[in-house]
């Protein structure tokens, strides 16, 4: 069975610089064999999560988007590569809004799903957003792929990125570490399966 990657373009330019990154990747992908799929949400009208909690009893998001549209599409892939461009040292609001409520409405295992973040700036605020997006994965028990410097590329017009030739190598050493990680899981998982998990012991500091 074909292993796939799914992408998630944050980016309200669809065809701007983060996806530019994205394409990259996609080339080394399709070199190894893996299927993939991109998933525009930065234009998108996606509202943030107002804690209702009503994903634990209806097993989905109540507020109907490209969230749960994209659920499935999370529990069945093999790895997901996440990109955004800067603002103000954080990533786009709006993919923001999506991964939390799509992190927090799927209930399914994410252990050893394989994680990468890419992000796209004119000049700084990379790394915090790098960071941010990150926190995703090693939350939910995801490795995180990484590549040769920190997931990153520049540029400010649409295009400008494909100038970033060190970015772009980035790009493809990230693609290829994530589709050697993604196959020695793989085969990991039919030798050994997955880690025990524990019951997970809540702690709150106010009780």
């Amino acid at each position: 069975m074909m292993m796939k990657v799914l992408f998630i373009n944050g980016s309200p330019h669809e065809k701007g610089n983060t996806y530019i990154a994205l394409q990259e990747m996609d080339k080394i992908f399709a070199a190894e064999k893996i299927d993939t799929e991109i998933v525009h949400i930065g234009n998108k009208d996606i509202r943030g999560c107002i804690a209702c909690r009503l994903c634990a009893k209806n097993g989905k998001c109540v507020f109907d988007d490209a969230v749960n549209a994209v659920a499935p599409k999370f529990e069945a892939c093999d790895g997901l590569v996440v990109g955004s461009p800067v603002y103000y040292a954080s990533a786009n609001a709006t993919l923001v809004a999506f991964l939390t409520r799509l992190f927090y409405s799927t209930h399914f295992d994410k252990t050893m799903k394989v994680g990468a973040a890419v992000v796209a700036a004119r000049r700084g605020g990379l790394s915090s957003t790098f960071d941010e997006l990150n926190k995703f994965f090693t939350i939910s028990g995801m490795p995180v792929a990484s590549g040769q410097y920190w997931n990153s590329i520049h540029g400010r017009e649409a295009g400008e990125a494909e100038q970033d030739t060190e970015g772009l190598q980035g790009m493809r050493t990230l693609a290829r570490n994530m589709a050697f990680l993604m196959k020695s899981i793989a085969l990991g998982k039919d030798r050994y399966g997955i880690p025990e998990k524990e019951p997970f012991a809540q702690m709150n500091f106010i009780r």
